[in-house]
């Protein structure tokens, strides 16, 4: 197996102890693989789009289709990530998308964007998904001068709303460290594992076959036929799905090797705060907010009172270095939010977001490998963006025209350098731009 991170990261055995898995109902029975099956379609990975795709197949084309997780639904990013259902999915401004695939592109993407919101939420409706979803917005919080006279000069562009302190303060979003900030309509947050536990269950119900503890070992093709091996047992089929985004073996297939980018992003759960608590500090709102570093920090009320706060920024999935990363976040939590100082962590856990060469994720076939495709590279926005991937590729895996944007379909280049050199060299400068926290003026 090839990773890039230590084995602590990819475990499957090894369950993050999450908030959300302490607060989800059961986990659908995922048997093993354990014999020979055969089907349509064969998809990697239980997650956001390997399940969206995997539904789309079925449903809309009466496929058989066979999911395999090296662990079981929902245990990668999409059982860990903050339940931020909102527009994003590459790291790319509309001139650099319009620059690498035409004019056309950057609308397309922007349609893709909200299109991917409805599909969660047309989701939760029809299968009966109960997500805890919560109040519709988003909220992106300005960290320093700089950042916020910028949101100030795009003011009423695209019908985003400017937030000066005293708004956010009358919004229930005070922030020691916000300067100002923006509101869009856009998206909503959710509890992250339900949704991906609900959509293993409407996909069982489909008639999906969705494996457990099974991890591919094995990639080939003859004949016509892939061949997934997971030891003892194999699946036989003529398409196949690869859809483990951060959690990749790069040797499945080595086309793979060196195209994505894992990122560490850990979270921290308080114990549920008092209305009290809340309202010293002035944040009493619950929707989904995030500041303008570029090692965001992103963060929500969460329906019980509990905070959640995410912070991006290790290098290393060793215990320890984790142990060090989780506690400056929770400084800088204390921070941002002083009032809340005395709420404990009660659960704490860490996830791989998923960057490629593009900086845009890639939904395609993989060149050169007849019938093998990816959905992969989500940059952090997968609830959304991931869930309407797998439905946009489902037709172009039984070889139909498929609607996946323009910016998709090019196949992500190797990072030049070793990942870990980058990644360490740009945190670095990005922690250097950032700047440290300091407390916004009263008046910004």
């Amino acid at each position: 197996m090839s990773y890039l991170y230590e084995p602590a990261a990819y475990t499957p055995d090894i369950w993050p102890e999450s908030y959300w898995r302490a607060s989800s109902p059961a986990l659908p029975p995922c048997p093993t693989l354990t014999g020979p099956v055969t089907a349509d379609v064969a998809i990697i990975g239980a997650g956001y789009a390997g399940l969206n795709a995997a539904l789309e197949l079925r449903e809309r084309f009466g496929a058989e289709v066979v999911v395999l997780d090296a662990a079981a639904p929902g245990w990668g990013a999409s059982g860990r990530n903050g339940g931020f259902c909102c527009l994003g999915g590459a790291n790319l401004s509309p001139a650099q998308i319009t620059r690498r695939v035409g004019a056309l592109a950057a609308p397309e993407f922007d349609s893709y964007q909200q299109r991917a919101i409805d599909r969660v939420a047309d989701n939760l409706a029809r299968y009966g998904i109960d997500a805890d979803r919560g109040p519709a917005g988003e909220v992106l919080l300005a960290h320093s001068a700089r950042t916020w006279a910028a949101m100030q000069a795009q003011q009423g562009a695209d019908g985003v709303q400017l937030w000066g302190r005293a708004a956010l303060r009358d919004a229930g979003l005070n922030c020691a460290t916000a300067w100002g900030g923006t509101y869009r309509p856009e998206g909503f947050p959710l509890h992250p594992l339900k949704y991906a536990r609900g959509l293993a269950v409407a996909a069982q119900a489909a008639g999906v076959r969705i494996y457990g503890d099974s991890p591919v070992k094995t990639l080939d093709h003859a004949n016509g036929l892939w061949s997934l091996r997971t030891g003892a047992a194999q699946v036989q089929a003529r398409r196949v799905l690869i859809a483990t985004n951060g959690y990749s073996d790069e040797r499945l297939p080595r086309w793979l090797s060196r195209r994505i980018l894992p990122a560490l992003s850990t979270i921290i759960v308080t114990r549920p705060l008092s209305l009290a608590e809340r309202e010293a500090q002035g944040w009493t709102s619950h929707l989904m907010t995030y500041d303008s570093r570029t090692m965001l920090h992103y963060f929500r009320l969460l329906p019980d009172g509990r905070f959640l706060f995410g912070a991006r920024g290790g290098v290393s999935a060793q215990p320890e270095r984790l142990a060090r990363f989780t506690a400056r976040a929770r400084a800088e939590f204390e921070a941002m939010f002083p009032a809340f100082a005395q709420a404990e962590t009660t659960h704490d856990w860490s996830g791989l977001v998923c960057l490629t060469g593009s900086m845009a994720p890639f939904c395609g076939p993989v060149p050169g490998a007849e019938g093998l495709f990816a959905a992969l590279g989500w940059h952090g926005n997968g609830v959304a963006a991931a869930s309407e991937g797998g439905r946009r590729i489902a037709p172009a895996l039984m070889g139909l025209p498929d609607t996946t944007p323009a910016l998709f379909k090019r196949p992500p280049p190797r990072f030049p350098l070793p990942r870990k050199l980058l990644l360490r060299a740009g945190m670095a400068a990005a922690l250097w731009r950032d700047g440290p926290l300091r407390p916004a003026p009263e008046e910004a």
